[in-house]
Parts: C-alpha cells; sequence; structure tokens
C-alpha cells in the first residue's frame, strides 16, 4: 500500500500541479505558471521535509525532499534557482550551464553576477515584483529577464528567461521603419526642392525646366520602386509559412521573364544568357513570387557586372535532385565580410552606387523570403574583381509531396 507519506507528496504535487494550470489559465504566461508549479512544490516539499511523521514512516530525510525538487525543476527548459538565505541550494540543468555547475551552495550574489540581480535578491522588497533585465549575462550580447517567486516557507524562487530573440526583433523593426523613412525622405525631399525652384524663376527657360522635371520623374519612380518594393516584402512575409499550391514550369518562366526584360529594352539585355537543361521537374511555387525572384536576381547582374560582359543564367538539376538556378555576373564582386548581410533590408556594400543604378536594397531581402516560402535554399558566392554567382536550389514537386506525405526527405 502507498505510505502516508507517498500519499501526502502526491495530493501535494497535485494540487502544485493545479495552481500552476491556474496560473496558466489566468495570466496566459507559460513561465509564469512555471513559477507557480516551483513554488507550491518547494513549499511541499520544504513542509514535509520538516515533519517526523513523513521521515518515520519513510525512513527518508529532508535531502531525499531537495533531490525530488531538482528532478521537477530540470524538466523547465529555462534557468530555475531555488534560493535559501541568500544561498543557492538547487538549479536546474539550464541554470548551471548558464551560470556554472559550481553555483549551488554559493551566494546567489556570485552565482548570478549582475548588480541588478543583487539588488532584487537582498533588498527584503515582497515578491513577486517587475521582472528585472539581466544585460550581458552568458555572453555581451544576451539579453535575460529575472522573474521571482517566494515559496511558502520564504525561499526564493529565480526564474530567468531569455529575451535575447525579442530584443533582436525589436532592434531589426527599429532600424527597418528608420532606414525606409530615409531611404523615402530623400526623393521626397529632391522632388520638393525643384518644385520649389521651377516656382521661381528657374520655370522661365525651357531647358532647365525640363531637366528639373526629368529628375523629379526619376525620383518619383525611385519612390515608386522602393514602396512596391516594400509592399511586395510585406506580402512575402505575410504568406511565408503557406505553401504555394500551383505546378510551375521554372524552365518557361524564365524564359517569360528573359523576354520581358528584352522587350524593356534594358541597355544589358544582349548580354544575358541563358542555359536551361531540357526535361526538367516542374516545382509548387507561386508564379508571381518566382517570376519577381528571376527578374531580382538578373537584373541585380546586370546592374553590378561590368558593361559589356555576359550575364550568365544556368538552370538544371544539381545532385541532390533540386532545381538549381544560378545567375553569374563578371562584376567588382563582393569582399567576404559583406556577403552574410546581403540579404539584411537596406543592407548596401557600396550605397552611393546602388542608389545610382537604381536599387533599393531590398532586392535580395526579397529573394530570400521567396525562397523561403518555397522550402528551398539561398547560396551566395563572389571574388573581389572576378564577379558574384547567386544560387538558388528549390525541391520539385514530386519531392515536396513526399516530404509533406512523410514519406521522403527534401535533401539539401
Amino acid at each position: 500500500m502507498m505510505s502516508r507519506f507517498a500519499r501526502r507528496l502526491s495530493g501535494a504535487l497535485g494540487i502544485a500541479l493545479a495552481a500552476a494550470i491556474g496560473v496558466l489559465a489566468v495570466d496566459g504566461r507559460i513561465d509564469g505558471a512555471a513559477v507557480a508549479l516551483v513554488g507550491a512544490v518547494a513549499a511541499a516539499l520544504a513542509a514535509m521535509g520538516r515533519g517526523d511523521e513523513g521521515i518515520a514512516a519513510t525512513g527518508h530525510s529532508a535531502p531525499d525532499a531537495n533531490l525530488l525538487l531538482a528532478e521537477v525543476i530540470d524538466v523547465i527548459a529555462e534557468p530555475v534557482l531555488l534560493v535559501r538565505g541568500g544561498i543557492v541550494t538547487c538549479a536546474n540543468t539550464a541554470a548551471r550551464a548558464l551560470l556554472g555547475r559550481h553555483i549551488v551552495d554559493e551566494d546567489v550574489r556570485v552565482a548570478i553576477r549582475h548588480p541588478a540581480a543583487a539588488d532584487r535578491l537582498t533588498s527584503g522588497a515582497p515578491l513577486p515584483g517587475r521582472p528585472v533585465e539581466l544585460v550581458g549575462l552568458g555572453t555581451p550580447d544576451q539579453k535575460w529577464e529575472m522573474r521571482t517567486g517566494e515559496t511558502g516557507d520564504g525561499a526564493r524562487i529565480v526564474h530567468l528567461v531569455d529575451r535575447s530573440g525579442n530584443y533582436a526583433a525589436e532592434k531589426m523593426r527599429v532600424d527597418f521603419v528608420a532606414n525606409a523613412s530615409h531611404e523615402l525622405r530623400t526623393p521626397l525631399a529632391s522632388i520638393l526642392g525643384f518644385i520649389e525652384t521651377l516656382n521661381e524663376e528657374a520655370g522661365e527657360d525651357p531647358a532647365l525646366r525640363k531637366r528639373f522635371l526629368d529628375v523629379m520623374f526619376a525620383e518619383a519612380q525611385r519612390m515608386q520602386r522602393l514602396v512596391e518594393d516594400l509592399i511586395s516584402l510585406s506580402r512575402i512575409e505575410a504568406e511565408k509559412y503557406r505553401l504555394p499550391d500551383a505546378r510551375i514550369d521554372l524552365g518557361e518562366l524564365l524564359d517569360d521573364v528573359v523576354a520581358e526584360i528584352a522587350a524593356a529594352r534594358s541597355p544589358r539585355a544582349d548580354d544575358v544568357a541563358v542555359t536551361v537543361e531540357p526535361a526538367l521537374p516542374a516545382v509548387i511555387g507561386d508564379e508571381a513570387q518566382l517570376s519577381q525572384l528571376l527578374h531580382n536576381l538578373i537584373g541585380n547582374a546586370m546592374k553590378y557586372g561590368r558593361a559589356g560582359t555576359p550575364v550568365t543564367v544556368q538552370l538544371g538539376l544539381d545532385r541532390s535532385g533540386l532545381l538549381r538556378l544560378a545567375v553569374t555576373d563578371e562584376g567588382e564582386g563582393i569582399a567576404a565580410q559583406h556577403i552574410p548581410r546581403l540579404t539584411e533590408r537596406f543592407y548596401r556594400v557600396d550605397a552611393g552606387r546602388s542608389r545610382s543604378v537604381g536599387g533599393t536594397g531590398l532586392g535580395l531581402a526579397i529573394v530570400k523570403h521567396i525562397v523561403e516560402r518555397h522550402r528551398g535554399r539561398l547560396d551566395i558566392a563572389s571574388k573581389v574583381g572576378i564577379g558574384t554567382t547567386v544560387t538558388v536550389a528549390i525541391p520539385p514537386a514530386e519531392t515536396l509531396a513526399r516530404a509533406a506525405s512523410g514519406t521522403g526527405v527534401i535533401k539539401g
């Protein structure tokens, strides 16, 4: 039969679990529920560990309760510590991995080594309080949120939540808004300045008026391209997790795009050389987005390749069975330190040159999101003084269908 101690322990754990579920239902946060669960379990085990009846019935002592508590908090993926009298008495695997295996039985101020954490844990203020932000804990770039709670017997629970991803996302949003505002403000200021000048004496000179109007038209087109790219990027991001459902012949689509470039009378249209392997399988894709991908990659190669040099476009199957599109230019090339950042929004190796050729700084960011939506792979290789090759690999329709049904795996 179950011992009296075991029955009390199982009952206490049931109450602790119910309390955690209640916190989750009210607060909607898993971290709050975790702290509630740990606190309730710690209080229950501490109370039972003090009871002579429990010890007599089971032959176990308080260290067994601490061992069980350690097993309970070990299932929590984020760092959790239990502090009694300023000393860390228990820490889960995540906490020991972050702060070091030596932290158990150590002063909490030495274990965490952060002034804001020390102030909260030694101030004597009632818990829980507002979360404390800890910057630089673990690595200089990491940002943590310290949440604290208290058990029934006065022990303190410390729960560390990694907020580095949230801060990085917020920084990206702020940078994006700032860059977009700058990119729109520059041509707008130019347009307004020329309008003001035309309203004065410059408007009387037909040649000068035409030159100013041409500049205004070019700046307005630049703004239009930027707005269109922003709308396109937003739409692609919104559809990122929804797989396309149309079968696309990528070879035919490539021919159509090259024909459109030729029809637009681009001065470098004759430099584009296309090679397509015969009998290529179809892909599952969004035709408009794949067309935009091809326009962006070929357009970039035409802009940044040297005049009169070929822009080579090759489409075929690679050794893993993926459709491989490679677009190569013979331009100035890109230094290695810039390549990892080329798909960031508004990142430019040479901002002046990019703007002079009509670039918005969003082309490769759009390409990256289109490739991700099509479950593909993007690679950029470049040598300074020789040129750049951008490669896109997309799974054929049959491979994607097998992977979706669980009968196959996309290689790569």
